[in-house]
């Protein structure tokens, strides 16, 4: 049984259409109307093995905050979708991630409470037309609207496409473990009994 979600939210700012399948095989439609936006989607969906299509329309004509966030507001609803009542899988799943010169790792706990620890060191404004202080606000996002625990830490580089293109991928791979199926695992991975 594939585990997929469709979610959907307009406002004034967005509109924005996004289908994943966590047991596909990496396959990606992406469109942000931010070409590097869309870049580091197509290595997630990739790198995570998810199918993944991403359709969004925003006011590009002020910045590209409400695109990203709100991207990964409807990408957070949908992973949490998409993953279910949890029975069965790892949880928890971690990655360290090379790109060249940049090193991230990427932890995760798909325990229902949301927090973000971020620690990348971006040192210019912009790459491309995405602007880098985005990439926080995009996965802050993300941790509250999946309800997922996220650790995001640079260990080297310096170039910042290698650092982000790194904490994009490092995310995915933990979250391909974290979604996991484990038949020894029979319930919720929890002493509380849910998640």
């Amino acid at each position: 049984m594939m585990r997929k979600a469709e979610v959907s939210r307009k406002t004034k700012e967005t509109d924005i259409s996004i289908c994943i399948n966590l047991d596909g095989t990496g396959k990606a439609d992406i469109d942000t109307g931010i070409g590097f936006f869309d870049h580091m989607l197509d290595g997630f969906a990739r790198h995570g093995l998810f199918d993944l299509e991403v359709k969004v329309k925003g006011d590009l004509e002020v910045d590209t905050h409400h695109t990203i966030e709100d991207t990964g507001i409807v990408l957070g609803q949908a992973i949490k979708e998409a993953v279910g009542d949890k029975k069965g899988i790892a949880r928890f799943g971690d990655c360290i991630l090379p790109m060249d010169e940049a090193c991230v790792l990427s932890a995760i706990d798909l325990s229902g409470r949301p927090y973000l620890q971020f620690d990348l060191d971006l040192t210019v404004p912009r790459v491309g037309q995405f602007e880098t202080e985005m990439v926080r606000e995009f996965f802050y996002a993300i941790t509250y609207s999946a309800g997922m625990n996220l650790v995001l830490k640079q260990i080297t580089g310096f170039n910042n496409h290698h650092i982000i293109e790194a904490a994009f991928k490092s995310f995915a791979k933990s979250l391909d473990k974290a979604t996991m199926f484990d038949e020894r695992i029979t319930d919720v991975l929890s002493t509380k009994g849910s998640l």
